[in-house]
């Protein structure tokens, strides 16, 4: 039997999270794990009771031609890690860790060196997530320990993410 290792299994149920997302460019699952047990999931979404874009059949990004990583604030959609943040307890929270997954909406693809924006970096310290996992290929990912978002402060240098 060809068993999963741990991680891929985490990174494979971040990924089928995806499938709940209403981005039309990218969309993000996340979910927080703790003491080998999920504690929240979250996708890319407008906020609870606003249209999404896949419902408005546009995204004011791409219609502006904003690249990747620029001007979130026109970005109708709550990201993966924040909307797993906020289901989550902090005290479940403390000392976990954020597995994350992102497809391009349009080919279907894993996006390619993904990261969480400064935003999501910032609400991932302050829930005291301890590390960050993102999957690059199906079977490949990076483990990011937050505490190097700490002592190197990307909103001091302008570095963005996703």
């Amino acid at each position: 039997m060809n068993r999963t290792d741990k991680i891929n299994y985490y990174l494979d149920i971040a990924e089928t999270v995806i499938e709940r997302g209403t981005c039309l460019r990218r969309n993000f699952g996340a979910i927080i794990v703790k003491n080998d047990e999920i504690v929240s999931t979250g996708y890319t979404g407008a906020p609870r009771g606003r249209k999404n874009c896949s419902d408005l059949g546009y995204c004011t990004r791409e219609k502006l031609q904003i690249p990747r990583g620029e001007r979130y604030e026109l970005c109708r959609s709550v990201h993966a890690e924040a909307n797993c943040i906020i289901s989550a307890a902090r005290r479940d929270t403390l000392g976990a860790t954020l597995y994350l997954a992102g497809k391009d909406a349009k080919t279907g693809e894993l996006v390619e060196n993904a990261s969480s924006c400064a935003m999501c970096k910032r609400m991932i310290i302050n829930a005291g997530i301890e590390t960050v996992i993102v999957r690059n290929t199906p079977t490949e990912y990076t483990v990011i320990p937050v505490s190097e978002w700490i002592e190197n402060d990307d909103s001091l240098s302008g570095t963005l993410g996703y």
